[in-house]
């Protein structure tokens, strides 16, 4: 195929989760409110079909942010993509307002995500994953506008070609496993959760083990526990309980819009103390509610005389090893504490996830994006990649930025403002592209 068969592109979005579905949104908008000539766009999802943690979406669990946060509303409070606006689609606002609570369940939200993306799918190609991102071959970088980018199809081939003057990367969060545990049949992660459990035969499942301090592994516990009446269901916690999650006033204003700049235009000293005094708010932490469920439950195991739910605190994985068709675990209590081995028939370790790496997708033009002195890419407020000079094109990032935009790079909290600052830098940039090839027009010879 030769170049000027391309496909070309103001942006492409790499990854259809919320991030990118809300910056869809944002750009949709910006059409509606007559911008000349519009920006066009496309994104790129490995994934069949949308899905946001599919396999987390647990009978009962809440969201852990106000509706009011969803894909739109904090960036435009009159956008048709609201979630108030997804409820009066569904004839359920009456109802939802009756409810009188700011966070509904995850199994909602995720209808609404899908409503929303059903309405820009014309702009999503599902199950593509793009594989390369790189300079148009043999273009001078200082003259070159845009990147090429391979996209293969679900079988790996590469199925189409596609040039973008600016890429947004939102490839999500990586699923982290203690040190040394591979995931198999038995031994799961909680991204792969429900999926998982439901190819079990529940009666199988006699000794389930759940690993990890945070809200997820909490919630995972109290559904086996509640799902498997016949089974033994072993917390394994590697802090002295479950924490609660500061969800107080005061403390939930680090997730403000306003909050990024005091982050990102901090100081060091500033940006350790966000980190000292609030990862309490997000990270291994888990919502009152959940805790006070656990508790309960095991507080009437102990009036009835059974013991069917173990907290086994200040304790953390070593090694896993496959027995037959159960899972032996060793187990260390406390830092100098002894190891014992347990059997399980299932292991699910809800042990977090690492933050986006884009490195590997950029390739070769990683050596035109600039490093911290901690190697970490360099970011402009509008979570653009800071480049060389000579490189024209926006590498734009949405997460993996904590180092330099705080708390809220990966969470839902701050997701229509930073939607809408990535599209207003995309127009601002194609508006001083457009003058300078104006410019150049202007002064070339006839």
């Amino acid at each position: 195929m030769s170049s000027h068969e391309h496909e070309i592109y103001d942006v492409v979005g790499i990854g259809f989760g919320p991030s990118n579905l809300s910056l869809a949104i944002a750009l949709e908008e910006s059409r509606a409110n007559g911008l000349e000539g519009g920006i066009n766009s496309l994104f790129f999802e490995r994934q069949p079909s949308f899905g946001w943690h599919r396999n987390m979406l647990l009978p009962s669990a809440t969201m852990q942010i106000s509706f009011l946060k969803d894909l739109a509303t904090f960036r435009n409070p009159t956008s048709g993509f609201s979630f108030i606006s997804y409820l009066y689609a569904s004839g359920r606002l009456s109802q939802f307002v009756n409810n009188q609570d700011f966070f509904p369940t995850r199994q909602e939200f995720h209808q609404y995500l899908e409503w929303a993306q059903a309405q820009v799918s014309d702009r999503v190609a599902y199950g593509s994953e793009v594989t390369s991102v790189r300079l148009r071959p043999g273009a001078d970088p200082e003259l070159s506008d845009r990147l090429r980018l391979e996209v293969a199809d679900a079988a790996g081939r590469v199925s189409r070609v596609v040039e973008a003057r600016n890429v947004v990367i939102s490839t999500g969060l990586v699923p982290s496993m203690p040190e040394g545990t591979d995931r198999d049949e038995r031994v799961w992660h909680s991204s792969e959760f429900l999926e998982k459990y439901r190819r079990m035969n529940p009666a199988e499942l006699r000794r389930v083990a759940v690993v990890g301090a945070g809200q997820s592994a909490a919630e995972i516990a109290r559904f086996l526990y509640d799902e498997l009446p016949h089974a033994q269901v072993w917390a394994v916690i590697p802090s002295y309980g479950y924490s609660v999650a500061d969800d107080t006033p005061f403390a939930n204003q680090i997730f403000d819009s306003g909050a990024v700049d005091d982050y990102y235009f901090g100081t060091e000293q500033t940006r350790e103390a966000f980190w000292r005094y609030h990862r309490n708010t997000n990270y291994s932490v888990v919502d009152d509610e959940v805790i006070r469920d656990l508790y309960r439950r095991s507080y009437d195991d102990d009036v009835r005389g059974i013991k069917r739910l173990h907290f086994l605190n200040l304790t953390r994985v070593t090694d896993v090893k496959r027995a037959g068709a159960e899972t032996r675990v060793s187990l260390q209590e406390g830092p100098g504490g002894g190891v014992r081995e347990l059997d399980f028939d299932a292991v699910v370790c809800a042990t977090g996830y690492t933050e986006m790496e884009p490195t590997r997708l950029l390739g070769d033009l990683d050596r035109y994006c600039l490093r911290d002195e901690s190697g970490r890419y360099r970011v402009e407020r509008d979570y653009r990649i800071v480049t060389e000079p000579e490189m024209r094109c926006g590498i734009y990032l949405q997460g993996g930025t904590e180092h330099t935009h705080g708390l809220t790079s990966s969470l839902l909290s701050n997701i229509a403002v930073r939607s809408g600052e990535i599209a207003d830098s995309i127009v601002a940039r194609r508006v001083e592209q457009n003058s300078e090839r104006a410019a150049r027009a202007l002064s070339s010879p006839l």
